[in-house]
């Protein structure tokens, strides 16, 4: 490998480094629970520099609404264990078209297909960095 090609993939790892730095672990143990139970398409968007109020969106999708159940409680299961929390708020657990779990800090949004496609938020905040969560190490250690 070249010296150039070497620097820049340095400066491609480094530029993952500082966006996965940029938002909370939780962010990225819920992207992997919500993979874990087969969630569609998880993305995670850097939001601090851009809305203010929360340093990430972790969206993904399930194909029905018992798939989209099965997601929010795995990631509410596997955020808990990891980093001991629990969401502040959950809403629409009623007709499970969208699902948002607050976390403060940052939000899971878990919709139906159709509906994800309907509102599209990847495109709505277009502008917002993806997190290539994929990237990184399995995340924090459950506290003992």
């Amino acid at each position: 490998m070249s010296s150039s090609s070497e620097a820049r993939a340095a400066e491609e790892r480094a530029a993952v480094e500082e966006l996965v730095a940029a938002v909370p672990a939780g962010s990225l143990v819920a992207a992997r629970a919500a993979t874990a139970k087969l969630g569609q398409d998880p993305v995670i968007l850097a939001m601090g520099d851009i809305l203010g109020v929360t340093e990430a969106f972790v969206i993904c999708s399930g194909r029905n609404n018992r798939q989209v159940k099965t997601i929010v409680d795995e990631v509410e299961l596997q955020v808990r264990r990891a980093t001991g929390r629990s969401p502040l708020r959950t809403e629409g657990l009623r007709d499970l078209h969208w699902v948002l779990i607050d976390y403060g800090d940052f939000l899971v949004h878990v919709f139906l297909e159709e509906t994800r496609s309907y509102y599209d938020l990847e495109h709505l905040w277009g502008n917002a960095p993806r997190v290539p969560w994929q990237a990184v190490g399995a995340g924090p250690e459950p506290p003992s």
